[in-house]
């Protein structure tokens, strides 16, 4: 049989193409995979498993796939028998005599090489996590694991088939997103985080102080203003993504002891797994996307329960070049124009905050 397809000097990364009512469609696996690809610039060839041939010039599955990517299409039956044995996503390598097959495997692979081909992009390894261990234990033995491969893209997708089914609108696997969402931040700089949330909540409030004596003239306990000091996470997890353009300031002062000592309010999560941008997010962002979309039009009052759901969906939207390399044009549920803990009608329809 011939498969010209396979001849390559570059690995091939082969991606499922599923179907619904007869026609082919981008299941949440490949979605994931092939947002990584963008976001990452990979230049691996890309290849859509399918069934059935592809006999239209122009398929529906293309306007699920980021144009910044080459991706071809090939029929089940004419792939490599190495490949033929494992479960989509499957990547071959150049000598087409080494496979590696399941999501998180594949994804780890796809960084690894981005970095191996521009040790720079530091965004890119960056996602692994501290240690490089996001994603790298087996679903069997680590919940971060399951929640991605299994867990949340089964319940997704099973609500994208019936999504009139209140059943179907808050799934268990979503629920306990949600609840990890509220859970105090572990990291392992987390008291030199604290510090700097102490820090700028006495700033604050020395601050309003101040003002307050020379406006009124007198001197009025004010309740602290912790504005700036809540959002210290959002800004320490965003400096670290812009850590590549010297923008951040290193600081080498070392704080009193007093406020060494003290125990500030717990951190709050930013993204998935604590307050920097991982693998776990990216592969969070197609499904919750899809998720949070389909929702909106068949039961946005739902939204109401999920608040740290959504302000994660909208935190992830600031990450720099995520928004553009999804190949999804995001929205802003209305839910998000209060606070969370002040949510008032969400009835209303997302307004796009731009398309890639």
């Amino acid at each position: 049989r011939r498969q010209t397809h396979i001849r390559s000097s570059n690995q091939c990364l082969y991606l499922e193409l599923s179907s619904q009512n007869e026609q082919p469609s981008v299941p949440l696996h490949t979605s994931i995979s092939l947002f990584l690809l963008s976001y990452c610039e990979c230049t691996s060839e890309v290849f859509l498993v399918s069934a059935k041939p592809d006999t239209q010039s122009s398929p529906p599955w293309k306007s699920q796939v980021p144009k910044s990517l080459a991706v071809s299409m090939v029929h089940v039956k004419d792939l490599p028998v190495l490949v033929r044995g494992c479960r989509l996503p499957a990547v071959l390598d150049e000598t087409g005599r080494y496979c590696r097959a399941g999501l998180a495997v594949v994804l780890r692979h796809i960084i690894d090489r981005t970095c191996d081909a521009d040790p720079r992009r530091k965004d890119a390894a960056s996602l692994l996590g501290f240690k490089k261990t996001c994603l790298k234990a087996c679903a069997e033995v680590s919940q971060w694991t399951r929640l991605c491969e299994l867990s949340i893209p089964s319940a997704v997708e099973a609500h994208l088939r019936q999504p009139t089914n209140p059943s179907l609108h808050l799934p268990s696997a979503l629920l306990n997103l949600q609840k990890t969402l509220g859970e105090p931040v572990k990291v392992h700089n987390d008291d030199k985080i604290r510090q700097q949330k102490l820090q700028q909540q006495k700033k604050n409030q020395k601050k309003i102080s101040q003002d307050l004596q020379e406006d009124q003239g007198t001197d009025i306990n004010q309740p602290q203003d912790s504005q700036s000091a809540d959002g210290l996470e959002l800004r320490a997890a965003l400096a670290k993504l812009y850590v590549d353009s010297g923008a951040v300031p290193s600081t080498t002062n070392r704080e009193r002891s007093d406020i060494r000592k003290v125990k500030t309010t717990e951190l709050e999560h930013v993204f998935a797994e604590g307050l920097y941008f991982t693998l776990t997010d990216v592969v969070l962002l197609p499904c919750i996307h899809q998720y949070l979309s389909s929702l909106q039009s068949h039961n946005a009052s739902t939204l109401s329960q999920l608040p740290l759901l959504l302000r994660w969906y909208l935190q992830v939207q600031e990450v720099p070049r995520a928004a553009q390399a999804c190949g999804m044009a995001l929205s802003t549920p209305k839910a998000l124009t209060t606070p969370p803990n002040h949510s008032q009608s969400t009835t209303a329809q997302p307004s796009e905050t731009g398309k890639p």
